[in-house]
């Protein structure tokens, strides 16, 4: 839970007319936990915005206006705009880590693990573009604890994409001179995805996340036929 009960002032400074948009379907199940319904509208408000306009150049003001909502009520849900990105990216990378954490756990082999976590971490990026924009992209704001927080759950996926690795390599079906440097090259592509999904048109996010995990298992010299484990 992100905060306490609307009250009484929360609900007096909701407006007729939201301006927002509703979240896209595949992130009713991101925000789902942010309770009361103002907060979650406010969050949803500010992913917009940040991934938009970025986090500097966003205000409360436009993030309440989005919500439908006068300035006051942001701050009778968060105490600042550094704690609604941190709330952001908190939950965006929490999400993240159980959906690479159920990919991982479904395979056998490690191409098969490898193929299914590149293809976990494309869809997520596809499906959730625009809170992974706000995510990804403004954390350098974040106060310096709220930072060290959100930067553990990053280790933590990237500890598992090496893990992934290093049992291919070990296995001998890898051939690769840098762990560490192959993981971080293989979160930086997936990442992107969130940069530009958007706007393609041309391939679904199945498709890019299929790509994806051949493209990878090939960047690692595996050569084999092994597909994907779908969830």
């Amino acid at each position: 839970m992100l905060s306490t009960g609307e009250g009484q002032a929360g609900q007096m400074a909701v407006l007729d007319e939201p301006a927002t948009t509703l979240a896209p379907a595949a992130d009713e199940a991101l925000w789902a936990e942010v309770t009361p319904q103002a907060a979650r509208r406010l969050a949803v408000a500010a992913v917009q915005a940040f991934a938009e306009h970025g986090y500097h150049a966003t205000s409360t003001r436009d993030i309440a206006a989005r919500a439908g909502m006068s300035p006051a009520a942001l701050y009778i849900h968060y105490p600042s705009k550094e704690e609604l990105l941190y709330r952001i990216a908190k939950i965006g990378y929490q999400h993240a880590l159980g959906t690479f954490v159920r990919a991982a756990s479904g395979a056998e082999t490690a191409p098969q693990r490898i193929a299914a976590l590149v293809r976990a971490l494309t869809l997520w990026h596809a499906e959730h573009h625009t809170a992974a924009l706000a995510g990804h992209y403004e954390i350098d704001a974040l106060a310096p604890e709220h930072r060290a927080e959100v930067d553990d759950i990053r280790r933590r996926i990237e500890r598992i994409v090496q893990d992934a690795i290093a049992e291919g390599v070990g296995d001998e079906v890898f051939t690769v001179p840098d762990i560490r440097g192959a993981a971080l090259a293989i979160l930086s592509l997936t990442i992107d995805v969130a940069r530009w999904f958007q706007y393609e048109h041309q391939r679904s996010a199945e498709q890019v996340a299929d790509l994806y995990a051949v493209l990878v298992l090939r960047m690692l010299g595996y050569w084999g036929r092994e597909r994907p484990v779908r969830e």
